[in-house]
C-alpha cells in the first residue's frame, strides 16, 4: 500500500471519530484496505448511509471500489447512489480522495421518483439475479501489453476476485476470454478502463483505453466450455489461435470474432 493510503485512513479516523462512524475493517499487503464510514445523503434529509471504500494496493492511483448500504433507501438508490460515487471518483485526479467523496455524497439530493415504482425496482432485481445465475461468454481485445508480468498479474487477479474464468492469447492479436456472471464481467471491463494496467511508448503508465469488447452474450451449453481459473497462452500464427479455440470448445465464438482479427 501507499504512504498515501495509509496517511488518509489515519486522517479519516480523526475526521469521523464520533461513535461507529468509521472503523478500518481489513488491512492487507495483497488486497489493500478496506474502510467503513457511516454518513448521511440527501442534503437536509440527512438519510443514513453505510459507506464501504476498498483502496486498492496501487490507490490512489485507481480510484477506490465502493459499497453502499441504508435501511432508508431501497436497493435501486443504494446502487444509484454508489454509481454516483463511483463516476465521481473516477473524474477526480489520482490523490486521496475518499473525505472528499463523503463530503460530496452528503449534498446530493435522493429524489423522490427514485422512491417509487416498486413493481419497476422488483423487475430490475429479477433480472439482476437472472445476470448473476446466468453464465456468460465474453472476449475483449487489447490494443497492446507493454509490462507484461504487472499487467497479466492484474487481470488474473481481478478474475479471482469476481469469480470468472479467464484466458490471454497473446499473438498479433490480444484477446481476453471471460466466462462467469455478467456483472462480474462488466466489473472487469471498468477496472480494465480506470485503472492504469501498462505503461505508454514513454514509458508512463497508462489505462487500457483502447479495449474493446469482440462479442459477449449467454453461454450456449453452459459447462460445455473448457476455461477454467486463469491461463496465459502465446500463439504465433491464425492457425494455432483457431486450435486454441477449438482446445476449449469455442470454435462458435472464434467465428463470431474472426473479422475483428489482424491477419
Amino acid at each position: 500500500m501507499s504512504e498515501a493510503a495509509f496517511e488518509e485512513v489515519s486522517v479519516l479516523s480523526s475526521i469521523y471519530c464520533g461513535e461507529g462512524e468509521f472503523q478500518l475493517i481489513q488491512q492487507s499487503a495483497q488486497d489493500g484496505l478496506l474502510v467503513q464510514i457511516n454518513s448521511t445523503v440527501g442534503g437536509e434529509r440527512g438519510l443514513d448511509v453505510r459507506l464501504l471504500f476498498h483502496l486498492h494496493p496501487r490507490y490512489p492511483s485507481c480510484p477506490p471500489a465502493v459499497s453502499v448500504s441504508s435501511t432508508g433507501l431501497s436497493r435501486t438508490q443504494c446502487h444509484n447512489i454508489r454509481q454516483k460515487l463511483l463516476d465521481q471518483a473516477a473524474a477526480l485526479p489520482p490523490e486521496p480522495m475518499v473525505h472528499q467523496l463523503v463530503e460530496w455524497l452528503q449534498c446530493v439530493e435522493v429524489t423522490e421518483n427514485c422512491r417509487g415504482g416498486e413493481e419497476e425496482e422488483e423487475g430490475r432485481e429479477r433480472e439482476k439475479e437472472k445476470e448473476k445465475e446466468e453464465e456468460w461468454t465474453a472476449v475483449l481485445s487489447l490494443d497492446h501489453i507493454r509490462s507484461r508480468s504487472r499487467y497479466t498479474g492484474l487481470l488474473e487477479r481481478w478474475t479471482q476476485q469476481l469469480q470468472l474464468s479467464g484466458r490471454l492469447l497473446l499473438g498479433r492479436s490480444i484477446l481476453v476470454i471471460l466466462q462467469g456472471a455478467r456483472p462480474s464481467i462488466k466489473e472487469f471491463c471498468r477496472l480494465l478502463r480506470t485503472v492504469k494496467v501498462d505503461v505508454d511508448s514513454s514509458g508512463k503508465k497508462c489505462k487500457e483505453r483502447m479495449m474493446k469488447i469482440l462479442t459477449e452474450s449467454p453461454t450456449s451449453s453452459p459447462g460445455g466450455h473448457g476455461l477454467q481459473g486463469f491461463v496465459v497462452t502465446n500463439y504465433e500464427s491464425l492457425p494455432e489461435l483457431t486450435a486454441a479455440f477449438q482446445e476449449i470448445n469455442m470454435t462458435d465464438v472464434y467465428q463470431q470474432i474472426r473479422p475483428s482479427l489482424r491477419d
